[in-house]
């Protein structure tokens, strides 16, 4: 399925897999997130970039409207990325002494992170779709009234 950004295979992979398979994935995570926080960054420039040029109290409302939506996705990132460095530092720990957690409990948490690291993928690329859409209506829209204006003022 296409809304379906699981990274493992389906079935009893979360009761099978090794402590070194789940190391590999949870870094995977990582590393996926770290680009999400750097495209977050870049989303919230693009955003301030073009703030400042809207004239439609409309668009300023939309705007305000996508950066309280990328606030969320920055502290749902900031909250993941602490889970998943805890995540592998229990990792790490198993593999060096698998008795150290209780395996069952350590294998639904990462069932559960995975599903919460999903989830924010889900919102994340929605979330960056709607910034593109609606910057892209501002600046068109905005550069329209810019136009309209200055041939107001040549007097075209």
């Amino acid at each position: 399925m296409m809304s379906d950004f699981r990274n493992r295979p389906k079935g009893t992979y979360t009761h099978e897999a090794d402590w070194q398979q789940f190391y590999t994935l949870t870094e995977h995570w990582k590393s996926d997130l770290q680009f999400s926080n750097d495209n977050l960054k870049f989303l919230h420039h693009l955003i301030d970039k073009y703030f400042m040029w809207i004239l439609k109290k409309e668009n300023i409302d939309m705007v305000r409207e996508i950066e309280v939506g990328l606030l969320k996705m920055d502290n749902q990132c900031r909250a993941l990325l602490i889970q998943v460095n805890k995540h592998l530092h229990h990792l790490a720990g198993l593999i060096y002494n698998p008795f150290a957690y209780d395996s069952h409990r350590f294998r639904t948490e990462h069932k559960q992170l995975e599903d919460d690291h999903t989830a924010f993928v889900k919102d994340f690329r929605k979330n960056r779709k709607e910034v593109f859409l609606i910057t892209e209506y501002v600046v068109d829209g905005e550069e329209l009234v810019r136009k309209l204006n200055l041939v107001s003022k040549l007097g075209i």
